[in-house]
């Protein structure tokens, strides 16, 4: 018969042994639920419909958002707006206007010039892009960003800055442009040795049905201008660097030389292009005749790169898109390239009170064939102010195969 003592030391086993299986089994719960929580926030990223291609009708709209200026929301006051305005005016206003301009022009294609987010406003980067690009996510449309001299003011460094974007939903933005590997496609990787964050291109294809449904027809460059620089001693604005320059002329390379099959057909030129980048070239200062209003002195860097020759000298670049000056939204014309201001886009960004915040919308139109839409035929670009009625200004024909420039 066990003694007393033993029996105790017996209980006191099996007490012992019961907390350790419990212990052991809230754990397995606990972490169970850790698990299912763990799983249930994991979110991957919302595609859009690609590739990126005309629509049935010939036609692809793209919306130029400049300059929106993001900072916290409805705590952000609007700069530059009449006293009657500026009680009841944020950034909420911009969200506004955007959510507007897509359900008036109903785009293809949205695309952010720079200074998205202020960010000497903005205490957290990601938040703020998240409700900058926010209506533009809501839409499902595919957009694209590149960064201007304010974006990385905030929590976030310019390659932080892009690769967040480039995972944002429906973006179809690239931290920088892939290098394709021509003896195995399916080998890319980043290319080397390119001066900032945001340089990528992208391909519009021809309209479901055509014979071109399965070729490029109309491409869109992407560069990154930079912030800020010290040029001897002296502050001034960033510019597109020899290495983005070119990665340019490459790909512009690239892309006509595999037209060239299609290229012969009497209902087809070789695909047009279009830039978008944030800081304008200094060259824009010397246009003598404008569709819009040059409104302020454009503020370029001090260099020059010697952007302008190399888009004239690659032939495929038909019109450029930057932001900046905000209070410009003019095109100008250089050499045979449209230069076009966004104006000012954001009510958190400089502008001029009783001057509406406004839009610009660029439309390719492709021609018609005996059978069949072909290539890119005419681009077409006009402007919206945030007023009552939207209203439309400025339609004007940027390029058109038939006589081009």
């Amino acid at each position: 018969m066990k003694s007393a003592s033993e029996k105790t030391w017996l209980l006191s086993i099996l007490y012992l042994s019961c907390i350790i299986s419990f212990l052991r089994l809230i754990h397995a719960l606990i972490s169970g639920q850790l698990i299912l929580l763990s799983h249930a926030s994991v979110k991957l990223k919302k595609q859009p419909d690609l590739p990126l291609r005309f629509r049935a009708d010939g036609t692809f709209k793209i919306l130029q958002v400049a300059d929106i200026h993001y900072g916290n929301g409805i705590l952000t006051r609007c700069r530059d707006v009449l006293p009657s305005e500026f009680d009841h005016c944020s950034d909420l206003n911009s969200t506004l206007f955007l959510k507007r301009m897509i359900d008036a022009e109903k785009p293809d294609f949205i695309a952010f010039t720079g200074d998205n987010i202020f960010g000497t406003s903005t205490p957290d980067a990601a938040e703020s892009m998240f409700e900058a690009f926010g209506p533009a996510m809501e839409s499902r449309l595919p957009w694209a960003a590149v960064l201007g001299n304010h974006d990385q003011e905030s929590t976030m460094t310019r390659e932080e800055l892009m690769s967040f974007i480039s995972l944002m939903d429906y973006s179809v933005s690239q931290t920088n442009p892939l290098a394709e590997d021509t003896s195995e496609p399916s080998n890319q990787s980043l290319v080397a040795d390119i001066d900032g964050f945001g340089n990528y291109n992208l391909r519009i294809w021809g309209a479901p049905g055509s014979h071109l449904a399965n070729h490029s027809v109309l491409n869109l460059y992407f560069l990154d201008s930079g912030d800020r620089a010290i040029v001897n001693g002296a502050q001034t604005y960033g510019w597109i660097k020899e290495s983005q320059l070119r990665w340019l002329r490459g790909i512009s390379e690239v892309l006509q030389g595999q037209n060239l099959d299609i290229q012969q057909s009497a209902d087809f030129s070789s695909p047009p292009a279009l830039a978008f980048f944030h800081i304008p070239i200094p060259e824009i200062r010397q246009v003598k005749e404008v569709v819009g209003q040059y409104q302020e002195y454009a503020a370029c860097s001090s260099v020059n790169s010697g952007v302008l020759q190399t888009l004239v000298s690659m032939g495929d670049v038909k019109a450029v898109f930057t932001g900046h000056d905000h209070t410009n939204d003019f095109c100008g014309n250089l050499h045979g390239i449209w230069f076009c201001y966004g104006g000012g886009f954001g009510y958190h960004a400089y502008g001029r009170a009783g001057w509406p915040r406004r839009a610009r919308v660029i439309l390719a139109e492709l021609g018609k064939g005996d059978q069949t839409w072909v290539g890119v035929k005419r681009i077409k670009t006009w402007k919206r102010l945030d007023d009552v009625n939207l209203s439309k200004i400025d339609e004007q024909v940027l390029w058109d195969w038939w006589s081009p420039r």
